[in-house]
């Protein structure tokens, strides 16, 4: 903008110097006078260097240790475990309590940082009141419980008896009575096989209820 400006009053200096009538020149004169101010006032303003905006560096993920050692006990309303752990700092506790899980991560703790956590309880707690105590050389997790009872242990373990049994609900209930009228046949005399291959015949058909009656 100031080389503009300065060739601008460059040219009507020039148109001065060669312009005859007086109005032309005074119009010339005002717009000198004009562009020599401004001139002077870009000037005087103090330019404002750019800076480059500075990188910011990428902070690394934090990296933690899982705490595999620990014990517990229970009454009818909490359970506590009991984590050996020196030097933790209190302000320095990160935790997370739901409903069924928690994760409780210690930072800095002598230059490490340290995690542990229980994925899928055995039952539910309650988070709010859940709290942890920090010891000299272990640190005490109190978990409250939703309802009241014993647990047979801190992880979630899914019932193998019960969930065989949901299982063979969903099966079609005349698989074993065709797996039972197979084996009949197989170690049957002709009388019984016949029996059994006549009622395997209306059982296809939609006559097995009258067609057992022979097998009984």
């Amino acid at each position: 903008m100031a080389d503009e400006a300065s060739l601008d009053l460059d040219e009507l200096r020039h148109l001065q110097g060669i312009a005859k009538r007086p109005r032309v020149l005074s119009l010339i004169s005002s717009e000198i006078a004009h562009l020599e101010k401004l001139s002077k006032a870009s000037s005087s303003v103090p330019q404002t260097p750019i800076v480059p905006l500075a990188k910011v560096a990428s902070v690394p993920a934090l990296k933690y240790t899982t705490l595999a050692t620990f014990s517990w006990d229970q009454d009818n309303d909490k359970v506590k475990i009991y984590v050996p752990l020196e030097g933790v700092q209190e302000e320095k506790i990160e935790t997370s309590f739901k409903s069924s899980s928690f994760d409780i991560k210690f930072h800095d703790v002598q230059g490490k940082n340290y995690q542990f956590a229980i994925p899928k309880l055995n039952k539910s707690i309650v988070p709010e009141k859940c709290k942890i105590l920090v010891k000299p050389t272990r640190v005490v997790i109190t978990l409250i419980k939703d309802s009241r009872g014993n647990w047979s242990d801190l992880h979630f373990k899914e019932d193998k008896l019960k969930s065989s049994l949901d299982k063979d609900k969903d099966k079609d209930p005349m698989a074993g009575i065709m797996d039972l009228m197979k084996n009949m046949y197989e170690e049957g005399d002709e009388e019984m096989k016949k029996t059994i291959a006549k009622a395997w015949t209306d059982a296809r058909s939609g006559k097995t209820t009258d067609s057992l009656r022979g097998l009984r």
